[in-house]
């Protein structure tokens, strides 16, 4: 089965579930608790953009406009593929876990701080 770059990026330690987070420590962060979780969305955001176009481009390799047998054949390595994604960690799970582990770069805008 075709892996992903993003994939094989994933931690095996993040859970598809969603699980409760302290949320003193997210604050702590950066010492606003709406900034964490701003920061966590917008990254989310780029995580679910990039995990959709490699959804999208590795499905295009299967797009025909024929039908033919070999089709059924294409079908079942499109669901394959359909469902590693469907298996991998939300978005927004993986955004926390990496906020939370200090892998996002993020910086204030000095505009926002004079306002």
């Amino acid at each position: 089965m075709i892996m992903s770059k993003l994939r094989r990026q994933v931690s095996t330690h993040i859970s598809n579930m969603a699980e409760t987070k302290n949320l003193t420590d997210l604050k702590n962060k950066t010492g606003n608790l709406y900034e964490s979780i701003a920061i966590i969305a917008k990254r989310a955001n780029q995580i679910n953009i990039t995990m959709k176009e490699e959804l999208h481009s590795k499905l295009e390799e299967f797009a025909t406009h024929t039908d033919s047998l070999e089709e059924i054949h294409e079908n079942k390595e499109q669901i394959e593929i359909s469902k590693a994604y469907e298996r991998m960690p939300n978005a927004a799970l993986l955004a926390t876990q990496e906020f939370m582990e200090d892998k996002i770069y993020y910086r204030k805008n000095e505009d926002d701080l004079f306002s």
